[in-house]
């Protein structure tokens, strides 16, 4: 007597097994699993996929998982193909748009439909930009200032000026010119001399001049 085959029991395609630590609390793992941006991206493609039939949760995550893995490795391959075909894609959106609005009757939906077709124009370029973007990236470089001159130089205030010798009896001027320090001179106090004295004023009699003291 041939054995009978158990049916297969189908798995349901909205049910998605999510890892988690043995003693960490399932509210917790059912958060994680919200806030993860692959499942999120799970959920609205199969939300939106349902012309493809009911497509399942763990094959669309599994399948988002090593296109998100590519991408950190630094494969571009997936995003420029599908830059490139939503550009097309908007680029037909566009023309169907500016078709419906030359055999629009009234004005108002003439001007819906340019103004579609003319922001599906712009997005169609904006995503050959970011197409070209991506396979030519902008390189970001440092530019260091080079001072040059013929023979010796003096660099003074990140400038370059050619360093010159003063003749003989002639005093260098410029910036580059020591300053002279007009508080200290070679005398000693010769400016801190408070001059003659001046005689008591009539506002305040009392403060007169003190006589000399005769010391021993």
């Amino acid at each position: 007597m041939a054995a009978q085959r158990k049916p297969i029991k189908e798995r349901d395609s909205n049910q998605l097994t999510i890892a988690g630590k043995p003693d960490e609390d399932p509210a917790i793992i059912t958060a994680r699993a919200v806030l993860n941006p692959t499942i999120q991206a799970a959920t609205t493609l199969k939300a939106y996929g349902k012309s493809y039939g009911d497509l399942d949760m763990g094959s669309l995550t599994d399948s988002l998982s090593e296109q998100t893995r590519a991408s950190r490795n630094g494969d571009r391959q997936r995003a420029e193909t599908m830059l490139t075909a939503q550009a097309h894609t908007l680029d037909a959106i566009f023309n169907h748009l500016a078709q419906r609005a030359v055999n629009a009757e009234h004005m108002n939906h003439l001007e819906g439909y340019l103004k579609l077709a003319l922001r599906a124009q712009s997005q169609c370029r904006s995503t050959w930009e970011a197409l070209a973007t991506i396979q030519n990236p902008p390189v970001m470089g440092y530019v260091r200032q080079a001072n040059i001159a013929q023979g010796p130089q003096q660099v003074n205030n990140a400038s370059a000026v050619p360093n010159s010798t003063p003749r003989a009896g002639e005093q260098p001027t410029g910036e580059n010119s020591p300053r002279q320090n007009k508080l200290l001179e070679e005398k000693d106090g010769e400016r801190l001399d408070p001059g003659a004295a001046y005689p008591p004023g009539r506002a305040d009699p009392a403060m007169a001049t003190v006589g000399e003291i005769d010391r021993a």
